[in-house]
């Protein structure tokens, strides 16, 4: 190879490029600006991507003890929209993101934690959403002892969205994206369910209460939007787009983002390309790969966040004449 390569980001599109780019001959540096294992604002549910995605990349095996989920239930504060079936994963990124470091140190990587690349000729963009102004905050959260009445619940409100999927060891994570406001000082997992009384969700919030929440998991974001991201010609993952979190298609897209770097990154290494133009290949390939199901997700969080929306929506669910599953088939 005539050229190594650097990635800038070590989450999940950015340790899966540098396993499969590793186990391919190229020698690659991955620049990650926390530690592992750690906690990350993550709906931990992967929906959507190929097991033949998951083996080009050579990371099947870190998927192999995900829990396995099927069925979905949709539901705002007045009660249950909808039934559906959304075969996938659930796994928490405290144990993913350390497995597929873990692979990539073990197969000759070179990792270095709390440090920060700079965008460069060589230097893959994977260090997630820029920031940017915005009124979302993202929680997330882990819990015992919270029985679900289906693998992942997804429950609605004019002010965000939330979603409880079971992830290993019984756990269930409850991660959701809200609308900012007044939460009167609330921290932690507290804050958590404050944001949830303020959407209306309270059946919700009172099963929260009673179950045991893990403090330690909890963690927040903030400042940032969904869609097509700006930065870097050569960037994967939430760098390049970001769709909303209510598809259940983020760690999905993720996989599908570094797949789709993967062969721009081989022909710039072996000298084939230059680094603008596997920039523009890895672009490309992302802007086919998931132009559908953005625009599909873009028009449905509007419809989702206005009050007028989302009362049409319910109101043409509880009649039975949304198409859930076909919906659904969209935004993967």
């Amino acid at each position: 190879m005539k050229h190594p390569i650097s990635i800038a980001g070590g989450g999940l599109a950015g340790l899966s490029l540098g396993i499969a780019l590793q186990s391919r001959g190229v020698p690659v540096t991955l620049y990650e600006a926390s530690t592992y294992p750690r906690h990350r604002v993550c709906g931990e549910f992967i929906s959507g991507v190929s097991d033949e995605t998951l083996a080009a990349l050579g990371i099947d095996s870190c998927l192999a003890g995900a829990t396995s989920l099927q069925s979905v239930s949709w539901s705002d504060g007045a009660g249950k929209l909808a039934e559906m079936d959304a075969p996938g994963r659930g796994v928490s990124r405290w144990q993913l993101d350390d497995l597929l470091q873990r692979q990539f140190v073990a197969q000759g990587g070179t990792l270095h934690t709390n440090s920060r690349a700079v965008p460069a000729v060589g230097v893959v963009w994977a260090a997630g959403r820029p920031r940017k102004p915005s009124p979302w905050l993202g929680l997330k959260c882990h819990a015992r002892r919270l029985a679900l009445s289906h693998d992942l619940e997804m429950f609605t409100s004019p002010f965000g969205y939330v979603g409880l999927s079971k992830i290993e060891d019984g756990k269930v994570n409850i991660c959701g994206l809200f609308k900012s406001g007044r939460t009167d000082g609330a921290k932690g997992t507290g804050l958590l369910i404050a944001v949830l009384r303020r959407c209306a969700l309270n059946a919700l919030a009172d099963r929260l209460e009673d179950a045991e929440l893990d403090e330690s998991s909890f963690c927040g974001a903030a400042g940032f939007q969904t869609g097509t991201q700006d930065g870097p010609s050569f960037r994967i993952g939430d760098a390049a787009a970001m769709i909303p979190p209510f598809t259940g298609n983020g760690m999905s897209m993720a996989f599908e983002s570094a797949e789709c770097g993967l062969q721009p990154a081989l022909d710039y290494a072996s000298g084939r390309i230059s680094w603008t133009e596997a920039g523009g290949a890895a672009a490309a390939g992302q802007s086919a790969r998931f132009r559908r199901r953005m625009t599909t997700a873009g028009l449905l969080h509007r419809f989702l966040m206005n009050p007028t929306g989302l009362k049409l929506i319910g109101a043409l669910a509880r009649s039975g004449c949304l198409p859930f599953q076909s919906i659904l088939h969209l935004v993967r």
